[in-house]
């Protein structure tokens, strides 16, 4: 299965890497953060179009950057990164452990330069993308469950 963690992190595959590389340069520079659209059906393009819309002007204090894929958003330099409808991450099972923040459910995984965050049990996959060098990363998930909760339906509660 393929990984889909966002790549301004830099936790994709090595055959992304110069995607990974290119974005990190760009972030410097201000050009949009690289976070194509996965393929997704209509209802979760939907979903995810009105999610990204009401996402927040400002996360952690950082402003919103552009991005190259419409069903994504990015945060201040490095960025943080919000993705929507990415296919199921390897590893993510019905078994795995869950963090509740706010009422929404999220498996992380750590990664080089950060942690990455998918939501559990909801309609589509989200995942929200932090560097370390933001600190707490429960403060973007906090000011991020809201519109996550108001757009991706919630299926089953975090149980881990």
């Amino acid at each position: 299965m393929r990984d889909a963690r966002p790549a301004a992190l830099g936790v994709r595959p090595a055959a992304l890497g110069v995607a990974t590389a290119t974005t990190i340069l760009l972030a410097g520079c201000s050009a949009p953060v690289q976070l194509p659209d996965p393929p997704v059906d209509d209802a979760t393009r939907a979903l995810c179009t009105a999610l990204v819309a009401d996402a927040p002007a400002t996360l952690l204090g950082s402003p919103r950057r552009a991005t190259t894929g419409s069903l994504a958003v990015a945060w201040g330099d490095p960025p943080i990164t919000l993705a929507c409808g990415l296919p199921q991450p390897a590893g993510l099972t019905p078994t795995s452990q869950c963090l509740e923040v706010n009422g929404v459910g999220w498996w992380s995984q750590d990664g080089v330069t950060g942690t990455v965050f998918t939501t559990v049990g909801r309609a589509a996959y989200v995942q929200v993308g932090v560097p370390n060098s933001y600190g707490n990363t429960g403060d973007a998930l906090a000011e991020l469950a809201s519109v996550v909760a108001d757009h991706d339906t919630l299926l089953r509660p975090c149980v881990g």
